[in-house]
């Protein structure tokens, strides 16, 4: 079997979630020996990983010359507010856009059941496969060395204690308790790596980032080798997102045995359990309360049963899953070519 991924604006979306969920992609067809081709010509499945506009117009081209389709739902209208600005306003069309472009799919990917259950309310009856975007557990192993190397960079002692977080700067990530948690937390450092045009995120995200206190770092975009230096040198992954379909970054966390700290959200609730695997607030007095638990060790410590947790969505997990969803599509593009 030959895929061809497509993706548009390679050069904004490779800094994103959809990006490495890419580059998740290519690795795990890889490790379950399927071939990812350059040529789209050459493809017997051709996955789609955009909502752009070139996107769905390449998808009815292809389901016109019967070529299988897949089309990955990363994004929903939930997680499209709270970005930039206006977005909440046209939220609604997003949705009419995204619902267009996934029913061009002879399948449906999306990373959860709670997207998925998001999907369905959407109307969409497309065959849904959920599969995770994956971790590789090869290459997320926590270093001490590259901790020490990544608190010498950033000008850490080694006696701070160091919460860490990372995404885009928008309201939806949760930027604004970020800083107003190392506000209330003086004694602790925070650092957060991301950006974000801060022109377009609304005055409130503005003043988060540019008038944090002291203690509190906003780093910008990082490479991936400087983001795993920094999960193994932080006391405290803290992901306030309000809304994900799944949460790479999490993943990673999870990966690098970095102690977790998430908000309560519905997309956790099928693998990540409050004080058994993670630990998780329903608000920034929580976050406030258990981040101080953690770091000062009066809760036990979780990182060995997120650790075994994040495993099951290793990404040799994920390639087969893949296949089985490419095979699917086969299946659906070849009945409508024998109906006509």
């Amino acid at each position: 079997m030959k895929v061809y991924i497509y993706s548009e604006a390679m050069d904004k979306i490779g800094k994103s979630g959809v990006g490495r969920a890419m580059f998740h992609q290519m690795s795990a067809l890889e490790q379950n020996g399927i071939e990812v081709v350059d040529d789209i010509a050459d493809a017997d499945v051709v996955h789609i990983n955009t909502v752009l506009p070139k996107s769905p117009a390449l998808a009815k081209k292809l389901k016109k010359r019967g070529v299988p389709l897949v089309y990955h739902a990363h994004s929903t209208k939930e997680d499209f507010r709270n970005s930039y600005i206006g977005s909440n306003a046209v939220a609604g069309l997003f949705k009419k856009w995204i619902v267009g472009c996934y029913t061009l799919g002879d399948v449906i990917i999306t990373p959860s059941e709670y997207s998925k259950r998001l999907l369905r309310e959407y109307g969409i009856k497309n065959r849904v496969f959920v599969v995770s975007n994956g971790i590789d557990l090869k290459d997320y192993v926590r270093s001490r060395n590259q901790g020490e190397k990544f608190r010498r960079k950033f000008g850490f002692s080694p006696d701070d204690k160091i919460i860490m977080s990372a995404g885009l700067l928008i309201k939806r990530k949760g930027v604004d308790d970020f800083a107003e948690l190392a506000r209330r937390l003086p004694q602790y450092k925070f650092i957060w790596f991301g950006d974000a045009d801060l022109r377009f995120v609304g005055k409130e995200i503005r003043d988060a980032v540019k008038k944090a206190p002291k203690n509190c770092i906003f780093a910008g975009y990082v490479k991936k080798p400087v983001l795993q230096a920094a999960l193994s040198g932080s006391d405290l992954f803290l992901y306030p997102s309000r809304e994900e379909t799944e949460g790479i970054v999490v993943l990673e966390a999870l990966a690098m045995k970095t102690p977790m700290l998430l908000r309560n959200i519905p997309v956790y609730d099928e693998w990540l359990r409050n004080g058994e695997n993670a630990y998780a607030a329903n608000d920034i007095d929580e976050f406030e309360e258990l981040a101080v638990k953690i770091l000062e060790g009066e809760l036990p410590d979780l990182t060995e049963a997120g650790y075994k947790t994040v495993s099951e969505k290793s990404i040799d997990k994920v390639g087969v899953k893949l296949k089985e969803a490419y095979e699917k599509a086969i299946e659906i593009s070849n009945s409508r070519r024998e109906i006509k």
